[in-house]
């Protein structure tokens, strides 16, 4: 590989058959890279794991597209890369402000909830200060397992090369997920690039924005259109009758807790799906309380002064859609059938959620997919492996389980103690190997 992609001068020192590799190098393999690297720190030379990272993105990154002004976490600064699987660890989020100089100016604050502009800072810097080995703009194209180890062809800017391990832990995070038929172009997109979406929009000639979508990321950038172009209206299509308030109360934050994981995990079909009903709206299609205050108050004043520029359709979806050099023509159907409401925008912005990553095109012929799927669904054992039948080695999903892990498998909440739990599931994988001699 290119080794100005590298950060780490250490790859060339790595034997020929590392212990594990991970593909993907967001959060969920950060916090995997930093508990190995605690491990190791502990133990001796002959008992340390060694380790590789391999990253498409060309350096690190974690929803730039939306690191929108003033928009906070929606989870507590303790849910960070360690701190609930080692509540000493340097690699903290008090640690972070600690080395930044801003513990105490984050303390006078009294939230538990840092804006998502610091979080990202504090992945960066964890990121940056890691001590193993990670190679960005290189990806993973096919695992393959040849009866003694894994094979992962990665291929980046210094041309393609053959990684071994012992251990494979897949975290390559979410997807956008878009209405059929709705394509991306210039003036149609997810909200995931908002950002660099709308600095690279041609022109706004109407003065007119359409959202789509009714979870917190759709009303965030309802708002924040609101507030960037103050001249232009606000168009939002949700297919309910108003903004749902996320539930983040106590009792039902304790389905992201660590010890519920496993409790979903035991859980019979039924009675995980009644979960997943009763605490969807700690997760999706739900905005914070205080944003669907915001949005009303401003629509509200909007009608007393007589001067509109953000307009809720309720009750709605996008019937039709034709985007142009100039614009986009958007036809909005009411559900019920009583209204078409037609829209000329300058862009029109999908916050239409995403879906995980789907592993099955990485797995090569040597490794029996069919028989690890129940369905659409991977086989996971509660480790977080994938049930490969007669595989000599494991693979890991470090994300993409909500089926049989519940709601935290994709989100931060249960990161570090995740990543825990994979590393030592796999440290006797290898260990069991170098017993044989293998």
């Amino acid at each position: 590989m290119n080794e100005a992609n590298t950060r780490s001068d250490a790859v060339g020192m790595l034997p020929d058959v590392v212990d594990i590799i991970g593909i993907g190098f967001g959060p969920a393999n950060l916090s995997l890279a930093i508990a190995i690297e605690e491990r190791n720190g502990a133990r001796p030379a002959a008992d340390r794991v060694t380790a590789r990272f391999v990253e498409a993105q060309p350096r690190f990154g974690w929803h730039d597209g939306m690191l929108l002004p003033g928009t906070t976490m929606q989870i507590s600064f303790l849910k960070d890369l360690a701190t609930m699987r080692s509540p000493t660890s340097s690699y903290s989020f008090l640690n972070y402000l600690h080395e930044r100089g801003r513990l105490s100016d984050f303390i006078n604050l009294k939230t538990f909830f840092p804006t998502r502009l610091e979080f990202r800072d504090y992945l960066a810097w964890a990121a940056a200060r890691v001590n193993v080995p990670v190679s960005y703009g290189a990806r993973a194209t096919r695992v393959d397992h040849d009866g003694a180890a894994f094979t992962v062809m990665v291929s980046g800017g210094g041309g393609r090369e053959a990684v071994r391990a012992r251990s494979v832990v897949v975290a390559t995070g979410l997807r956008p997920v878009l209405p059929d038929g709705i394509e991306v172009g210039p003036r149609v997109f997810h909200n995931h690039g908002l950002l660099s979406s709308l600095d690279r929009l041609p022109s706004t000639p109407h003065g007119r924005f359409l959202v789509v979508g009714a979870g917190q990321s759709a009303a965030e950038v309802a708002a924040y259109l609101h507030d960037t172009y103050p001249a232009a209206e606000v168009h939002a299509s949700i297919r309910s009758f108003g903004y749902v308030p996320s539930d983040n109360t106590p009792y039902a934050n304790r389905i992201f807790d660590p010890a519920s994981v496993g409790e979903y995990y035991t859980a019979p079909p039924d009675v995980k799906q009644q979960l997943l009903r009763r605490h969807w709206s700690t997760n999706y299609a739900a905005v914070d309380a205080e944003l669907i205050d915001d949005l009303y108050r401003r629509e509200y004043d909007e009608k007393l002064r007589g001067v509109r520029r953000l307009f809720v359709h309720r009750v709605t979806e996008v019937e039709s859609l034709r985007e142009g050099p100039g614009g986009v023509v958007v036809a909005l159907r009411d559900l019920g059938a009583r209204a078409r409401t037609p829209l000329e925008v300058d862009a029109v912005v999908f916050a239409t959620g995403f879906r995980p990553s789907d592993p099955r095109g990485l797995l090569g012929d040597g490794i029996d997919l069919e028989a690890a799927l129940d369905g659409d669904e991977p086989l996971v054992a509660r480790d977080y492996s994938l049930r490969v039948p007669g595989l000599e080695g494991r693979i890991f999903l470090s994300g993409g389980v909500q089926h049989s892990h519940g709601l935290s498998s994709s989100l931060l909440s249960t990161l570090a103690v995740r990543a825990g739990e994979i590393l030592e599931a796999a440290v006797p994988t290898h260990r069991s190997h170098m017993a044989t001699g293998s």
